[in-house]
């Protein structure tokens, strides 16, 4: 025992792997094989649902969430990264696990490891696992980071694999077309397993890929699909039987009805047996943070939206279409990102732009980079030294008809939902 907190852990993992992303199952499944044969006692119990996808991962696992715990279900999730704290990324029944609980987890990941090296989001898989172990919950959510194939939760084999999108982003790991990063994402499939299929516009030799996992897949628009119903949607899922379940009166706000519809689909593909009204209240208002989070600061109207890629982009560009008065982003985002097409996007629906720096992200983008793109494309904005002030100046220029939007990375809205907390806090 070193008994670090968990804070001077997490300073450690941060500085000890030289890589901070480094795909790969090799190492991680060592250590997940030497708690296994340690804890054999204690076997991993869970049905598991694993989650892939470019978009839709967290609002689709939050769906879940919601639902299995309105029937009554114990449920662990696994999802990144977090907002304010490293917690949030393991919760069970909804709730964050506490320090010690993580605290010994990672003891007893390092007893394990011997010369193993791990990355900080291995330790975090690894981790959940251990958690999910010792508690065992009927259900875990896993949602994968980045890819799918040679993502550390796919040492897990999924009791039903979702994949919810495909579109260009992290090609530099995962391929520099769609079709590429479908294979990649595919890889959470097992055969002979339900593989609940979210995507509708599908990338070249698509079929084929699904069909060499050789999964039972169930594809949207042909196998479950949903209905508009003015401000509700319906949704008609497939069963174990091929029988067709229905479910109306879905609340069609918040988060995003093809996200809902696919959670909906997994649940019925794991066997649970859901009631429609209990579903309908579970969906009503899912809280999620960071995906088109509504907030209030000063009596200006904030949205925060984690967008960092095109498609993502798009979809919040058609969220914003009806709203009044000026629209003012707060924006920053990763270097790898393609800042080019998300402003193309979402450029007819901003009146102004605050670009940040993301200080201390050693993969953030430059903020002069960024304001120059944007000028090219038209944009008028300004380039400000962190999010705090990008924010402090967005608000300053809005009034109470307006809307301050904060978007493109999870860095950028965590910034602003810190410093709106301890604006908080402090009064």
């Amino acid at each position: 025992m070193t008994n670090r907190s968990l804070a001077e852990w997490l300073s450690l993992l941060e500085s000890r792997h030289p890589s901070e992303i480094e795909l790969g199952l090799e190492r991680v499944d060592i250590v997940w094989k030497r708690f296994q044969s340690t804890d054999s006692s204690t076997p991993f119990t869970s049905q598991i649902i694993t989650v892939a996808g470019t978009n839709g991962k967290g609002s689709c696992i939050a769906s879940m969430q919601a639902v299995l715990l309105a029937h009554g279900y114990s449920v662990g999730s696994f999802t990144s990264p977090h907002f304010l704290v490293y917690n949030e990324r393991i919760c069970l029944n909804g709730q964050p696990v506490d320090d010690a609980c993580i605290v010994a987890a990672f003891e007893l990941i390092e007893s394990l490891r011997d010369d193993v090296s791990l990355t900080y989001f291995e330790f975090n898989t690894l981790a959940a696992l251990i958690i999910f172990t010792q508690k065992a919950p009927q259900i875990a959510l896993l949602e994968v980071g980045l890819g799918g194939r040679l993502d550390a939760a796919n040492i897990i084999d999924a009791d039903v694999a979702v994949l919810t999108s495909v579109d260009l982003d992290h090609q530099q790991w995962l391929g520099n077309t769609r079709a590429k990063i479908a294979k990649e994402k595919l890889g959470i499939a097992r055969a002979g397993k339900p593989l609940i299929i979210g995507e509708s516009n599908y990338p070249d030799n698509f079929a084929q890929l699904v069909e060499s996992t050789k999964a039972d897949a169930l594809w949207i628009g042909q196998d479950f699909d949903y209905r508009a119903q003015n401000q509700q949607f319906a949704v008609n899922l497939c069963a174990a039987d091929n029988q067709l379940i229905s479910v109306d009166k879905i609340a069609n706000q918040g988060l995003l009805a093809v996200n809902k519809t696919i959670a909906l689909q997994a649940l019925t593909s794991l066997g649970c047996s859901l009631d429609s009204e209990i579903c309908q209240s579970a969906l009503q208002n899912v809280p999620i943070v960071g995906r088109q989070q509504q907030a209030e600061y000063q009596s200006i109207p904030i949205i925060l939206d984690v967008a960092h890629n095109p498609a993502a982009a798009l979809k919040l560009a058609e969220s914003l279409k009806d709203r009044p008065g000026k629209t003012i982003a707060v924006a920053s985002v990763l270097e790898d990102k393609d800042w080019q097409s998300m402003v193309a996007n979402l450029h007819s629906q901003i009146d102004y732009w605050f670009i940040a720096e993301l200080a201390g992200i050693s993969r953030a983008a430059k903020g002069q980079s960024l304001l120059k793109l944007l000028y090219n494309a038209g944009g008028q904005g300004m380039l400000c030294e962190s999010v705090d002030s990008a924010f402090r100046s967005a608000v300053s220029k809005a009034d109470e008809t307006d809307t301050v939007l904060v978007f493109g990375s999870f860095h950028t809205v965590a910034k602003v939902l810190e410093f709106i907390s301890m604006e908080v806090e402090s009064e």
